[in-house]
């Protein structure tokens, strides 16, 4: 199963963007015993419209069109907050139902488009706190990591 990251707004070059990679290589590697696999990044330009709402729908839209077909996460900070061994499960059973993608939304500025947000598989939310873009892939990208390392019983996560 392919793990995606669609993200409005580009990152750039940086101890940011190195963290994600480190994070992201380390899950590819790690990940493809598992049949997790691509851990990409697909990032998409802001939307220019004039109103919030209006960025949100174009955003939308580009997002939907870049996605893989399978499931899909919303990173939202109204959304549903779990542990790390839940997250690690939820990522098993969509690869164990034959899922061929898991795609995570990363919003711009303005957020995720609410209809987007309804009609993802998962509404996630690292916190009920809005975070800056580029902290939510560096968490996003360690907690993929952190998930592969669960499902393998390597000793990075200690956790309960």
């Amino acid at each position: 199963m392919r793990i995606a990251i669609a993200a409005v707004g580009r990152m750039k070059s940086g101890p940011e963007r190195e963290l994600v990679s480190r994070y992201l290589d380390r899950a590819s590697a790690s990940g493809r015993p598992l049949a997790l696999t691509g851990f990409d990044v697909i990032e998409l330009g802001e939307s220019r419209a004039g109103s919030a709402a209006s960025r949100k729908s174009e955003e939308a839209r580009a997002l939907r069109a870049a996605l893989p077909e399978g499931a899909v996460v919303a990173l939202d900070e109204r959304g549903k907050s779990m542990g790390s061994d839940a997250f690690a499960r939820q990522l098993e059973k969509w690869r164990d139902a034959g899922r061929p993608a898991v795609s995570f939304i990363i919003g711009g500025a303005d957020g995720i488009d609410p209809e987007l947000v309804a009609s993802a598989d998962l509404a996630l939310s690292f916190s009920p706190m809005v975070w800056p873009h580029q902290l939510v892939r560096i968490m996003l990208a360690e907690q993929l990591y952190r998930a592969i390392t669960i499902l393998t019983g390597h000793p990075y996560h200690r956790g309960d």
